[in-house]
């Protein structure tokens, strides 16, 4: 297929050359206060856009390859800021339970983040082995991501009504910003085939993200029964959805950046991994962005935007309330409930919804991206915008 295609020519130019003494990327601690001095040896990011996202197994994705995906991605972020293929240095892809052998294809795209759940998905592993359940580590791999999502609502006590109000909330952002095109500058339109019940295909634009709700409301979301437990309070009303999506990030050295006449969107000032435990995977952000907000040099309360990921509104409720973080600043165009969580894309998408969000409001700020990991583990990246 022609993307496909695209993908193996874009392949063709990453050799890459053996980097040199010193190469490596890093992220500089900033301090608050009166910006600090740019560094050459800043970490920027350049440029970075996304697909719209799509309902797995039922939206424009659904017969959608994974390579398509990244060929439309990668071709736009360096069509965008005009960079050939073989000026990229290193390329790094997040992918989950990716269907195939598909390992040539992570090289087609610099911090690239793609999934495609509805040719994998939780409910279609693969083959796993009976000895993972003689090991108590490799068994906590196996923890249904629902049971952990019931397991922090009732260890923390985070209510059925708090994890309802949070998905609105979602839901509402989510369709104004929608409403208002604030996700034009970040969505890559998708030409791609779609077949229906009985294998009719017909070409389409999927250009808009397929989840968001407009019509929810409290009322609707409090019929909803629980998904994973009978008497649990996760229902597909308060929890991620089912997602297909892409997203690319591209980054460079400022100095990089400067010699190339790159533009620079927003600079990692800082990044944290921390461990939880994984029953509980989903509380991670709250103990994640803490570290790395304190490796930038600066406070919570000088962070303009959290991007935290919304994997389940109980993990999400808990991290905001554990942290003391003002709603307003949480998701301001909302997150995965409404959005969509295709689950090696959250990263990325998040960075590109992050900066392209403090761009629009013009001034030097700082945000934060978080997300949890399934096997009890959470991370958080600090990024600074620095105004027009």
């Amino acid at each position: 297929m022609a993307a496909a295609r695209r993908a193996q020519l874009v392949l063709g130019h990453l050799a890459g050359a053996a980097p040199g003494p010193g190469a490596a990327l890093r992220a500089v601690p900033c301090s608050g206060g009166p910006p600090r001095a740019a560094s050459p040896d800043d970490v920027v990011v350049v440029h970075g856009r996304r697909t719209a996202i799509g309902r797995a197994r039922r939206g424009g994705f659904k017969d959608t390859t994974p390579d398509e995906l990244l060929a439309a991605v990668m071709t736009a972020v360096l069509q965008d800021v005009n960079l050939r293929p073989e000026m990229l240095g290193d390329i790094c892809v997040g992918n989950v339970l990716q269907p195939g052998a598909g390992a040539l294809i992570a090289r087609v795209a610099q911090f690239l983040r793609v999934e495609t759940m509805s040719l994998r998905s939780a409910n279609n592993p693969g083959d796993i082995s009976s000895n993972m359940m003689d090991n108590p580590k490799a068994r906590d791999c196996l923890i249904p991501m629902g049971i952990t999502s019931e397991n922090v609502a009732e260890k923390f006590g985070v209510s059925r009504k708090k994890q309802d109000a949070f998905a609105l909330a979602s839901q509402q952002k989510a369709a104004k910003a929608q409403q208002m095109g604030l996700f034009k500058t970040e969505i890559v339109p998708v030409k791609t085939t779609v077949a229906d019940s009985d294998g009719n295909k017909k070409t389409i634009t999927v250009h808009q993200d397929e989840g968001i709700r407009p019509s929810t409301t409290l009322e609707g979301l409090a019929k909803l029964k629980p998904a994973f437990k009978e008497d649990g309070s996760t229902t597909a009303g308060n929890a991620s959805q089912v997602s297909d999506g892409a997203a690319a990030v591209l980054l460079a050295k400022r100095s990089k950046a400067a010699q190339l006449g790159l533009p620079v969107l927003g600079v990692l000032r800082s990044f944290a991994v921390v461990g939880v435990p994984p029953d509980v995977m989903g509380i991670g952000p709250a103990y994640a962005i803490p570290v790395a907000v304190e490796k930038a040099g600066l406070t919570l309360n000088d962070i303009d935007i959290y991007e935290i990921n919304e994997a389940f509104a109980s993990q999400a409720v808990y991290c905001v309330e554990k942290l003391g973080i003002p709603m307003e600043k949480v998701n301001p165009l909302g997150g995965a409930i409404a959005l969509g969580h295709p689950l090696g894309c959250t990263g990325a998408r998040q960075v590109v919804t992050l900066l392209n969000e403090l761009k629009r409001r013009g001034k030097r700020a700082y945000g934060v991206v978080s997300m949890c990991i399934g096997t009890g583990m959470g991370a958080a990246a600090v990024f600074e915008y620095p105004g027009k």
